[in-house]
């Protein structure tokens, strides 16, 4: 059984290369006390993997030792980066741990159980010499006071696959990061109520006086289908923005779908309900891996999204 901590094949390590030098060209690199880089990831069914450099069509899971590499190439272009979809199963997220090295660190919620959980976690993995856990980590509950509330539209059960908050310091500045996976449901319409839900949750805890910190950044899989669509409209009521760079047409989602709107990074600018992010957004889109990751392979993209992902990694710069 290899190991990935093997020295990869030639042909591994020479897309790896030109994957790396992908990235650099399209990625802002990490500039000492003057960036931040904060990422969203849904990485599809990132749970088992087998252990061979490159899997065949017997092979189950069809996630190998090359497709870590190439997550863990991906991820280290970033700060700190949520992920959705971990599995119960984590020996992917070990293998990409070990990839990142020992400046890398990990915080995750337990499985979400039931049938619509998906057995998913949450989590974050962040580069501990640019950012570090700065105290604060819960999942977000639905008050019983929203009950009352049916009539508008507000959560009366509890999230799906809870959202997740934690807080991190970089240099002098702390933020917190909420992650989530919204249910997908059988239809668009069975996903407001937890877009109502996260809204009305993230603009209550922004404007307490109470508060840990109100420097709040959304981010994960809000399910959103198109742009300016009722579901858009309905995750944005609450007073959260979303940058124009980041609703280009062009900054696409999904490897299958362009029009497709699902992940998202927003925060509140002091226009709506909301405080004003103290930090200073710079820029922000995706990252295509598909012409890159795995070249040598020749997969189609229903492939490539067992070994990789069907969803795009979408990041977010800022000036601390």
């Amino acid at each position: 059984m290899r190991s990935i901590n093997d020295t990869p094949p030639i042909s591994i390590r020479k897309n790896i290369a030109l994957l790396k030098n992908d990235l650099d060209a399209k990625i802002p690199e990490k500039k000492l006390d003057q960036n931040l880089l904060i990422a969203t990831w849904n990485i599809r069914a990132f749970g088992n993997l087998t252990r061979k450099w490159d899997s065949d069509e017997t092979d189950s899971p069809k996630r190998d030792l090359h497709s870590v590499l190439c997550i863990a190439e991906i991820i280290k272009k970033f700060d700190v980066i949520a992920l959705q979809e971990v599995k119960g199963n984590i020996r992917a997220l070990r293998d990409t741990l070990k990839v990142l090295g020992a400046n890398w660190s990990l915080i995750l919620t337990d499985v979400n159980k039931g049938k619509v959980g998906n057995g998913e976690r949450m989590a974050y993995l962040f580069d501990t010499r640019r950012v570090q856990l700065s105290g604060l980590a819960g999942e977000l509950v639905v008050p019983e006071e929203w009950e009352d509330a049916i009539n508008d539209g507000a959560l009366t059960k509890q999230f799906v696959r809870s959202p997740y908050a934690v807080s991190f310091q970089s240099g002098n500045h702390t933020f917190i990061l909420v992650t989530l996976h919204i249910l997908y449901g059988k239809s668009p319409k069975s996903r407001v109520e937890e877009l109502r839900g996260i809204a009305k949750w993230l603009s209550s805890w922004a404007n307490s006086m109470n508060a840990y910190h109100h420097d709040l950044i959304a981010l994960g899989d809000f399910n959103i289908d198109a742009r300016g669509d009722l579901l858009d409209q309905t995750f944005l009521s609450e007073g959260l923005y979303v940058p124009p760079e980041l609703q280009n047409e062009k900054v696409t989602r999904s490897i299958f779908n362009e029009t497709k709107y699902y992940d998202q990074i927003a925060w509140f600018d002091g226009e709506g309900n909301g405080p004003k992010l103290s930090m200073e957004f710079l820029n922000g889109g995706n990252y295509d891996f598909v012409p890159t990751a795995l070249k040598n392979r020749k997969l189609k993209n229903k492939n490539l999204s067992w070994l990789i992902s069907d969803h795009y990694p979408l990041w977010a710069e800022f000036k601390v």
